[in-house]
């Protein structure tokens, strides 16, 4: 008789036995589960896993579909294997690069040698169609490294060979899809068939991958124009291009040969040199007559926009203009009369948690070169007060305002345009693990938060990340929607800070319990950061923007 495992379905809360090397699929059909979307990948025990890992043991399980975050990954992965398996097949010598999200779906960039042709993009999509249609399954072998980088090697795909052979592993897998061989650094579902819905567009010179809308996945991601974007990511690669790195595996080597101190100042002189551009451009309109007297910098949680104003002050003032900060924060309505969420808290992230009304006068008369009494906002009490803060400005004055709502035009829609002047910064990872494997830059950013959380707020790792969905959601109401708005994007990522990070992060991510549901997350993070060499951090100028992260930096915050 065949020995037995006990389950806990998470989703029902129920126990049941099962065979002992039962699949996730087959303990799926075994619960008899009637989820409202197709399943596409479960957590075990805290741990993401495919619907055909097997389990040995009793376990806890829970199924997901695309709208957790780690089912997504799980699709849009095997949506990429199969866009390249379609790629290699129709252009055999071409070379495919899944380079960033944009426009809510994945730009790839496609090189056969000629511009793309909206017939090539139709042929791609028919043969993704059909690889579908045949609902190929997908295997993951398990093998020493040394195997893995022979077969890689054979396939010509060097940016696989450069990333497995600096990370040190003894053992690696790989994925075979029919005769396509790649790898993945996470779970694909089981076959092709899994996959229900995708498009495949022309973009600029490149492709659009778009996938399911997170909240309905019956619906595509509607495809929203993100020019600015697009060219800042593509700014970012040529200037990885410049220090002729194109992915982890290249940046890794570079490390091992010596080069990281090189590898640094050279991504901080590129950044210095784009916020000096951006002072210069901001100087250049006042002596075109459009005096700019307010510039207003938004972005979402983590990407460094308090650096990037310090910064960015001083190369104002190096063209002889007179920046004064003016803290957002200070224009709370009183905390009674803060508008409320779904749950019935506080929400603080809503524009309307700022008085928007006190805020435009005082803006208008400041420009209008009337004196201002500015507010402050009493934490304490939860009220706003005034302490005498008098402000009147010149014609050298900038007045610099960074928050999340910077971009949003409800917040200064009394205001002459030409007197605005809109920045826009993010973390836009553009350094990739290999030519398929893109980096979230929402992982960057969360990287970011955890170290700061637990330095500066004693937050645990584990608080930071159950928060993080919320501070997202948060982002996609009230920040995303707004960033096109800019005059200017900056990207506050920087080519080597996986690697800086790696030695803050990982010591407080195994803190993170296994019994809890962020250990899902954590455990993921570690996996991934294990990708980068670590460099350490004693390089840093103490005016690098990961300073705000990871202290001794020179600006007060």
């Amino acid at each position: 008789m065949k020995h037995m495992l006990q389950i806990y379905c998470k989703n029902n809360n129920i126990y049941k036995d099962f065979p002992i090397g039962s699949s996730l699929l087959e303990i799926y059909s075994g619960f008899d589960l009637h989820l409202p979307y197709p399943v596409v990948s479960a957590k075990v025990n805290n741990r993401s896993e495919g619907l055909n890992f097997r389990v040995y043991n009793n376990k806890d399980v829970e199924f997901l579909d695309v709208r957790d975050p780690s089912g997504m990954r799980t699709y849009v992965r095997t949506l990429c294997f199969i866009l390249y398996k379609a790629t290699k097949e129709l252009f055999p010598n071409g070379k495919l690069y899944v380079e960033h999200p944009v426009s809510k779906g994945y730009f790839c960039n496609l090189r056969i040698g000629r511009p793309i042709e909206l017939e090539d993009v139709q042929h791609i999509k028919k043969r993704m169609q059909e690889i579908i249609a045949e609902n190929i399954p997908f295997h993951r072998t398990e093998c020493h490294t040394t195997e893995a980088v022979r077969i890689f090697t054979e396939q010509g795909m060097n940016d696989k060979v450069r990333l497995l052979e600096s990370t040190g592993s003894l053992y690696t897998y790989y994925y075979t899809l029919g005769d396509t061989i790649d790898y993945y650094y996470g779970n694909l579902l089981p076959s092709t068939g899994f996959i229900t819905l995708f498009d495949l567009v022309k973009y600029y010179d490149g492709l659009l991958l778009r996938i399911p809308n997170k909240q309905n996945p019956n619906v595509l991601e509607e495809v929203v124009k993100q020019e600015k974007m697009l060219d800042v990511f593509k700014e970012h690669l040529r200037w990885n291009h410049i220090m002729g790195l194109s992915n982890v595996g290249d940046f890794n080597l570079a490390c091992q040969d010596g080069h990281a101190t090189d590898l640094i100042n050279v991504a901080e002189a590129l950044q210095e040199k784009k916020i000096a551009q951006i002072a210069d451009d901001i100087f250049q309109r006042n002596e075109n007559g459009n005096k700019v007297r307010l510039v207003l910098i938004s972005g979402p949680s983590s990407s460094g926009k308090t650096t990037f104003s310090k910064r960015l002050s001083i190369q104002l003032m190096t063209n002889g203009l007179h920046p004064y900060p003016i803290a957002m924060d200070n224009y709370f309505v009183n905390r009674e009369d803060t508008p409320r969420d779904e749950k019935g808290d506080y929400d603080y992230e809503s524009i309307y948690a700022l008085d928007l009304k006190k805020f435009e006068e005082d803006m208008k008369a400041l420009l209008q070169g009337e004196e201002v009494e500015l507010p402050t906002f009493n934490f304490t009490t939860g009220k706003r007060e005034y302490r005498g803060d008098k402000l009147r400005i010149d014609e050298h004055t900038i007045l610099i305002l960074e928050g999340i709502h910077a971009l949003n035009p409800e917040l200064t829609k009394q205001i002459p345009a030409d007197r605005k002047y809109q920045i826009y910064v993010s973390a836009l990872t553009t350094i990739s693990l290999d030519d398929h494997n893109w980096i979230p830059t929402t992982d960057n950013r969360l990287i970011r938060r955890i170290i700061r959380d637990y330095n500066y707020r004693g937050y645990s790792a584990q608080e930071t990340i159950s928060r993080w969905g919320s501070v997202r959601a948060g982002e996609d109401k009230w920040i995303f929607p707004y960033q096109e708005n800019a005059d200017v994007m900056f990207n506050s990522a920087l080519l080597f800070e996986l690697a800086v990070l790696r030695c803050h992060v990982e010591p407080l991510l195994n803190t993170v319990p296994r019994n809890c549901p962020e250990y899902a997350e954590a455990y993921r993070l570690l996996k991934f950061i294990k990708y980068f060499t670590p460099v350490q951090d004693k390089e840093l100028p103490p005016t690098s923007l990961l300073r705000e992260f990871l202290g001794g930096s020179s600006f007060k915050y």
